[in-house]
C-alpha cells in the first residue's frame, strides 16, 4: 500500500512512518521540512494524490495561552483541509493523531478516561492545545462520510526514544537535571511512543470509522512517577509537593518564579503546565486492546529507553560529583 504521513519529521510521525516502512508500505513524508504545509489544501493535494490512506500526525505542541490562535489554525482549519484534500482526490481513509486529553482528564482520581465520555470542556476549554485538538478530532470526524473513512487514535503522554523536539520530554528532562523543585499532585497515563504509532498503523486497517481509540499504557500518580524515574536514573526525588488546589498552584508557581528571578535562576514550572498537572489523565484502553489489538510493553522499558536516549543525545547535561550541573561556564 501507499500512504501519506503528515508531520513525518516530528516525534510520533517519525514513528509512524518507520512502522509503516517496515511493514513493506511505500509511504509520502509531508511535513515544513518537505516543503509541505497542512493550510496548504493544494500543496496536500499533490503528496496524496494516489495514496491509500493518510495518517494525520501534524501539529503544534504548546501550552502558552498566546499560541491559542496558531494552534486552532494548524490543528483544526490544517486537519480540515488535509480531510477535504483526501475527499477532492479520493483517498479513502485516515487515521487522526489526536490526544486523549480530548476526553480523559478529570479532577477525580478515581476516573478512567473511556472513549465515549463528553469532553470535559470546562476543563480542556482552560488549555489552548487541547481545546484545539479537540475541535480538530470533532471536525475530522464530522467530515465522514461513504468517501471517506476517518479514525481517531488518542495516546496519553508519548514517551520513548527519539523526541527530538522535546515536545513530550520537556519536564522528565527537566527532572533528569535536579531542575524540577516539585512533584504536582495529580496523576497522568504515559504510552511508548512505538506502542502508539503500532496502533496507528492497525487503526488503518482495523479501526471503525467514525470512532476514537484511547491508548495508555500505564496510570500513575506524579509521586508514583517521579519515583519511577528515580529509581531508573538515580535523580532524587523533590522533597516539595505542590497542593491539589489550581488556586494555590498558580499562587506557588509565580511565587517560586520570583524567588527563582531574583537569585538569576529559573523555577523550571510552568504555571500553565502545574496547573494541568493537578487533574488525572488516567486512561482505558481496553477497546484499543480489543478492536486493534493494541499491547504496550512493559512501561518499565519505556520509562528506561526515554531516560537513557535523552542522556545518549546529549540532550540532558551530566552531573559532576558534587550533584552541580556539567555545564560549560560561557554558552
Amino acid at each position: 500500500m501507499k500512504y501519506t504521513v503528515t508531520g513525518a519529521t516530528g516525534f510520533l510521525g517519525s514513528h509512524v512512518a518507520r512502522v509503516l516502512e517496515a511493514q513493506g508500505h511505500a509511504v509520502v513524508r509531508f511535513s515544513r521540512s518537505t516543503g509541505g504545509d497542512v493550510l496548504d489544501i493544494e500543496s496536500v493535494k499533490r503528496d496524496i494524490a494516489g495514496c491509500d490512506g493518510v495518517f494525520h500526525c501534524a501539529g503544534n505542541v504548546s501550552h502558552r495561552p498566546e499560541d491559542a490562535a496558531a494552534l486552532y489554525r494548524v490543528h483544526v482549519e490544517g486537519t480540515r483541509a488535509v480531510l477535504d484534500a483526501c475527499v477532492a482526490t479520493g483517498v479513502p481513509k485516515v487515521v487522526l493523531a489526536s490526544t486523549s486529553g480530548t476526553v480523559a482528564v478529570s479532577e477525580d482520581p478515581r476516573r478512567l478516561g473511556i472513549e465515549t465520555d463528553t469532553p470535559p470542556i470546562g476543563l480542556i476549554g482552560r488549555w489552548p492545545y487541547y481545546r484545539a485538538k479537540l475541535f480538530a478530532e470533532q471536525a475530522a470526524l464530522a467530515r465522514q462520510s461513504t468517501a471517506l473513512e476517518v479514525v481517531a487514535v488518542n495516546p496519553s503522554l508519548l514517551l520513548g526514544p527519539g523526541d527530538a523536539r522535546g515536545s513530550s520530554t520537556r519536564e522528565l528532562r527537566a527532572f533528569l537535571e535536579g531542575a524540577l523543585l516539585a512533584v504536582p499532585a495529580g496523576g497522568l497515563s504515559f504510552v511508548d511512543v512505538r506502542d502508539a504509532a503500532d496502533a496507528m498503523s492497525s487503526a488503518m486497517l482495523r479501526g471503525r470509522t467514525g470512532e476514537r481509540y484511547l491508548v495508555g499504557a500505564c496510570n500513575l500518580t506524579m509521586r508514583e512517577f517521579v519515583g519511577r524515574l528515580s529509581r531508573l536514573s538515580g535523580v532524587p526525588v523533590p522533597w516539595f509537593r505542590l497542593p491539589r488546589s489550581r488556586f494555590l498552584v498558580r499562587e506557588a508557581t509565580a511565587r517560586m518564579a520570583s524567588i527563582a528571578a531574583g537569585i538569576g535562576s529559573s523555577s523550571h514550572l510552568d504555571p500553565v503546565m502545574a496547573e494541568m498537572a493537578t487533574c488525572f489523565w488516567y486512561v482505558d484502553s481496553t477497546k484499543a486492546e480489543r478492536q486493534l489489538g493494541f499491547r504496550p510493553r512493559d512501561p518499565n522499558v519505556t520509562l528506561f529507553d526515554t531516560v537513557d536516549d535523552l542522556r545518549s543525545r546529549g540532550v540532558v547535561w551530566p552531573r559532576d560529583r558534587s550533584g552541580a550541573l556539567d555545564r560549560p561556564a560561557v554558552w
